[in-house]
């Protein structure tokens, strides 16, 4: 009995010497997955400290000579492009948002991210997803009879507070897993609906105030394609042997803004023109919002709506944080490409929060909250790229001048001189920039490329290619998926459901996780490799926030 007993508490000690054991492990173990995760804030704290020793150096460095063309053809390419999404919003929300509200959101985003943003290469302004999420908006609380600009104004407070909260919590890092599968066909969807609005720009060239007007149309349609067909190939200058170096180079860097220039001018010329009333870019009052429904004498847009239309703003608010989280962060990734040979650090975090306070003063201004542009984010990039005679990158000139002073050229376009200026542009002219913009994306986007590589006589193919290294059948699957995406973004966006358009978006990148089970790692390294240099995406590892 006491050998039983003896043997019964020695097997109770060393069943509680387990347990304790057990518990001291499971312990361990939780601290340890707590000790891991970043603390709050650390990603800002951490952006911070890394861009703020060169924030007087990004001043400096703007004495290039490479800043003077960017500024000019970023201003053009950020301008007319936001005058029609304008338009568009003037049309589907009654008249509420017109050209001033437009260009007061370009120049608060150019301005405050130009001088304040940790990544000054990212240009911001009104997009043509945020103008379809806020006249789809419009149309579904028209039946609540409540204040459009109160209303908005709760949509982006509520943003606001959650894009604080998500760059305080250290979220922005799930953008390390974001791949240039997902960048490819978001910028295969921009250059692709910047067509399709050059077109539908045309279109209503054929009709004013209900009356038919075959000439203006057909006249409209000339002068467009005219100016894209001059307009692209100063910009493809650069890859033909004509010309000396430098000219080549002048030539591709003013070519949008003689453009616009030239050919608005071209209408004016006489002859058969006199007798064609072209449709020009609508102005309003200097410095003086749109809208009818709001007190001009003001920007300050709030108006009281009930309580209960503050939380049918909530999911609202959620949904343009998603919609922001990924445009604006894949625009900054799309901006800092591996092969502009950047050498700054990126602050991801820090940017996103700033994303928030700027989408907070947009509804309080009554404006479209500005955020990341593409394709004008690494266009903006690719003007200050200084190369070689052979076209290959020698460096980037990153500095906070172009975004900051394109930004106040924007500002004051709403002068009442610079507004007439603007009234003077045919619209036919603006389509044209749609059509060089988009087709000049085109020619550089990656699955465009692919298409072409997959129908290139194999004799012709640089022996030397990549792509040939990929067997045919996961080519064809990749390629397939790329444009699966392309069509569900594109598709969306004509419907009633375009609201869910940032879901479609997480979707693409959700999709490219699952790519390791699918394709190899030397496939991965050639059909879906990392957007950035592992510099610029440090901070978004939380290995590095622990530190």
């Amino acid at each position: 009995m006491r050998l039983i007993s003896t043997l019964s508490n020695s097997e109770d000690t060393s069943t509680a010497g387990k347990a304790d054991q057990d518990v001291e492990i499971s312990g361990g173990r939780r601290r340890k997955m707590l000790t891991s995760m970043p603390f709050p804030c650390a990603g800002i704290m951490k952006d911070f400290r890394d861009r703020l020793p060169l924030y007087w150096l990004d001043w400096t460095d703007s004495w290039d000579y490479r800043v003077i063309p960017s500024v000019v053809e970023t201003y053009f390419n950020n301008l007319l492009p936001a005058i029609a999404f304008a338009q568009d919003m003037f049309d589907r929300t009654n008249r509420s948002y017109g050209v001033n509200e437009v260009l007061l959101a370009s120049a608060v985003g150019g301005v405050v991210f130009g001088a304040l943003s940790g990544q000054p290469l990212c240009i911001v302004g009104v997009t043509g997803p945020i103008s379809i999420f806020n006249y789809t908006i419009y149309d579904i609380i028209k039946p609540l009879n409540t204040d459009y600009f109160g209303f908005m104004f709760w949509v982006c407070i509520w943003s606001m507070i959650f894009h604080f909260l998500m760059a305080a919590l250290n979220t922005v890092c799930l953008l390390q897993y974001v791949t240039t599968f997902p960048c490819d066909i978001f910028g295969l969807f921009i250059n692709v609906v910047y067509v399709q609005k050059g077109i539908q720009i045309l279109t209503r060239q054929f009709h004013e105030d209900g009356e038919l007007k075959l000439k203006e149309g057909y006249a409209s349609i000339v002068v467009a394609l005219v100016m894209t067909i001059f307009g692209l190939s100063a910009k493809l200058v650069v890859r033909t042997p004509f010309f000396s170096h430098k000219i080549r180079t002048f030539i591709a860097d003013y070519s949008t803004a003689l453009s616009v220039v030239f050919w608005s001018a071209f209408t004016h010329f006489g002859g058969y023109l006199d007798d064609i009333d072209l449709q020009r870019l609508p102005i309003t009052k200097a410095f003086h919002p749109t809208s009818a429904f709001r007190n001009r004498d003001t920007w300050l847009a709030y108006a009281e709506i009930p309580t209960k239309d503050i939380f049918i703003a909530l999911p609202f608010g959620i949904i343009l944080t998603i919609l922001f989280y990924f445009d604006h962060n894949v625009s900054s990734l799309m901006a800092q490409r591996a092969e502009y040979k950047l050498t700054k650090p990126s602050t991801f975090h820090f940017d996103f929060a700033l994303l928030g306070a700027t989408t907070g003063v947009s509804g309080v201004l009554g404006i479209p909250a500005p955020n990341g542009l593409i394709p004008q984010a690494p266009l903006h990039t690719e003007t200050l790229l200084v190369r070689d005679k052979t076209g290959d990158v020698v460096r980037c000139v990153e500095q906070r001048f172009t975004n900051t002073v394109q930004g106040l050229m924007t500002l004051a376009t709403m002068s009442r001189p610079l507004l007439v200026c603007l009234g003077q542009i045919p619209q036919a002219v603006l389509a044209g920039l749609f059509f060089i913009m988009g087709l000049n994306g085109l020619l550089n986007n990656a699955i465009v490329g692919r298409i072409c590589f997959l129908i290139t006589d194999p004799s012709k193919l640089d022996p030397g290619e990549p792509l040939s290294r990929v067997p045919l059948r996961k080519f064809l699957i990749f390629l397939a998926l790329s444009l699966a995406g392309f069509a569900a973004e594109f598709s969306i966006t004509n419907t009633v459901g375009a609201i869910g358009f940032p879901i479609v978006l997480l979707l693409t990148v959700i999709v490219s996780l699952f790519f390791p089970k699918w394709f190899t790692p030397d496939e991965l390294s050639i059909l879906d490799a990392n957007v950035a240099e592992d510099f610029t995406l440090k901070n978004l590892k939380t290995d590095v926030l622990r530190k």
